[in-house]
């Protein structure tokens, strides 16, 4: 008897979407790739009932795409994927585990030294996020920090917070140029923390350092008054790995002096 995939179904309810939401963005994502597909309402029944356990390669970049999680962590069995950038594929270095020290951690893909500016880098794994924020009610700037997992698609970049690094969810889309990336972010604020439940957003632009391993900017959205504020932002390198192990790792709140 087949297994529930109960993991890709609490996120596809976590998005609030019904099935055929769901296999609608899956299909979108799949034409912003350039990777059409044919997702419906009944092959996603089918990877929710556990009938088909291993998506091809074209749904499983959608699906990383929609949810803004590896595939990996999604519920399926035995399923690798290559995430290609100009520079190659990603994932060719040994998966860090558990305890491994930062030193003997793999770093994103280098660029060749001759590389024209438009080429990336291969960005996908693990991120510490810090913004700074001042709060007028408060007369404080205060730190949000969260830990988020980036996945690469082309020149795309979705990032999301790991549920249990911060009680404010942190979803991020972004464009990469060169060493210049821009887009938007979405922050839902804890229901019993300070904001109660607000719902935040607004744009950013980062530069990324020529290690790779640090993306610092800006970010700009509205504050509860109605006023336009901005702060800094920065994204530092922790982990290439996005595997369950290391995500796991990595599920909890950050310290405060990270």
């Amino acid at each position: 008897m087949a297994t529930p995939n109960s993991a890709l179904r609490a996120v596809r309810m976590g998005l609030l979407m019904s099935q055929d939401d769901f296999a609608r963005a899956v299909r979108e994502a799949g034409i912003r790739a350039g990777q059409p597909n044919d997702a419906n309402k009944r092959l996603v029944q089918r990877w929710e009932s556990g009938t088909t356990t291993a998506p091809r390669a074209v749904y499983a970049r959608a699906l990383e795409a929609v949810t803004g999680l590896p595939i990996d962590a999604l519920g399926f069995d035995g399923i690798v994927i290559a995430r290609v950038t100009d520079t190659g594929p990603a994932g060719d270095s040994e998966p860090s585990s558990p305890g491994t020290s930062p030193t003997a951690r793999a770093t994103p893909a280098a660029m060749p030294h001759n590389a024209p500016a438009t080429a990336h880098r291969n960005y996908s794994g693990v991120w510490l996020s810090r913004y700074e924020y001042y709060s007028s009610s408060r007369d404080a700037t205060h730190t949000g920090l969260h830990y988020v997992v980036i996945l690469q698609h082309g020149d795309r970049l979705t990032v999301r917070s790991l549920p249990g690094s911060s009680d404010s969810p942190l979803t991020i889309d972004l464009h990469v140029d060169g060493h210049v990336v821009t887009g938007t972010w979405t922050e839902q604020t804890a229901a019993d923390g300070y904001y109660r439940g607000a719902r935040y957003h607004g744009a950013v632009q980062l530069l990324v350092e020529p290690t790779g391993r640090r993306m610092a900017g800006k970010w700009v959205g509205f504050g509860k008054d109605f006023d336009i504020n901005t702060g800094p932002w920065t994204l530092t390198f922790e982990d290439a790995s996005t595997t369950k192990a290391t995500l796991a790792s990595y599920d909890r709140k950050p310290a405060a002096d990270s």
